[in-house]
């Protein structure tokens, strides 16, 4: 990380999330910014954007924020730099596979949903053309 600092607004536009999520992350302590300007302002850096994307991609698959909470505590731990015993690696890697999983069923789940969404647009579709009066040439 380079230690360059953003404001709320360029964090907001670069996650595609609302300044009043991102507040929300902040009072649920699932993103702290790394720092506070002279003025008060919220700073962010780039680990900072990349836990807001971690949650941005969570949130659609139906995790909760405990769960998101979890999560980022196994992925800090693995990825801290601590020296970390092999049962407690082991733990860490194993609730961050059960988070893919979920991931993956859920997934599989909005696949299914949008290839029926899909599929009614197209039955639309279909029935607007079959009934729209015929065209005159």
């Amino acid at each position: 990380m380079d230690g360059k600092h953003m404001q709320i607004g360029e964090v907001a536009a670069r996650t595609e999330l609302s300044l009043r999520t991102i507040r929300h992350y902040e009072e649920t302590g699932l993103v702290i910014p790394s720092a506070r300007s002279q003025g008060g302002f919220r700073l962010y850096t780039e680990t900072d954007v990349a836990r807001l994307m971690v949650i941005r991609r969570m949130k659609p698959l139906g995790f909760t924020l405990e769960q998101m909470r979890d999560l980022l505590d196994a992925t800090d731990r693995l990825d801290g730099g601590d020296a970390l015993d092999a049962a407690e690696r082991e733990e860490l890697l194993k609730r961050v596979r059960t988070y893919r999983q979920a991931a993956v069923e859920q997934v599989e789940k909005l696949r299914v949903q949008l290839s029926r969404a899909e599929d009614f647009a197209d039955t639309l579709g279909a029935r607007l053309e079959h009934n729209a009066p015929a065209s005159r040439v």
